[in-house]
């Protein structure tokens, strides 16, 4: 059985580990920016829960089809150890939005790999706003997901587990992905 992650049942989170000089980023677009602003807050909030004080660099982009390639661009600093991705993708008379979700979280698997750190997916897919704050805001708020918060205990526990991959001696770097493959 599954554990809703915005329940207060949700297990702890790990304490986030970075490395000296690193930090957060997170990319979030402006497009309904009340929901996609809540989702940024939740997930600050989560993460000064797992012991996160510095500041995280944000980006505004228009949209979620323009949020991979600013995420890439974050991704590839060597001062940033992940990116958090805020969108929202609404359901509309034509296949538009399906073009641009898929697009969207494709240029966001293509930017991981490209960068070989966690850049997290929290573009929302819905087909109405009643169900896209459902899903953004937090229970006080009016939701029932707080998909901020689930990203952000998202990120932690991806970053801890890169880090218990390099522990367990795995390749770490770009291997068979883009530039440097060999």
């Amino acid at each position: 059985m599954a554990l809703d992650p915005a329940s207060s049942s949700a297990p702890p989170l790990p304490p986030l580990e970075l490395d000296p000089g690193q930090r957060l980023a997170a990319v979030v677009s402006t497009y309904h920016r009340e929901l996609t602003g809540a989702m940024l807050d939740s997930a600050r909030r989560e993460l000064a829960a797992a012991g996160y004080g510095d500041e995280l660099i944000v980006v505004e982009v228009p949209g979620a089809f323009e949020i991979p390639l600013v995420a890439r661009r974050l991704a590839v600093r060597a001062d940033v150890a992940a990116v958090l991705c805020f969108g929202l993708v609404l359901k509309g008379e034509t296949q538009h939005d399906e073009v641009i979700a898929h697009a969207a979280a494709h240029g966001l698997v293509q930017a991981s790999f490209a960068a070989d750190k966690p850049v997290l997916l929290g573009i929302l897919t819905c087909a109405t706003l009643d169900q896209a704050r459902a899903r953004a805001l937090p229970e006080g708020a009016g939701g029932r997901q707080d998909k901020g918060r689930e990203v952000a205990r998202a990120a932690v526990a991806q970053l801890a587990a890169m880090r218990a991959a390099a522990r367990a001696g795995l390749p770490d770097g770009r291997v068979g992905f883009g530039e440097g493959a060999s």
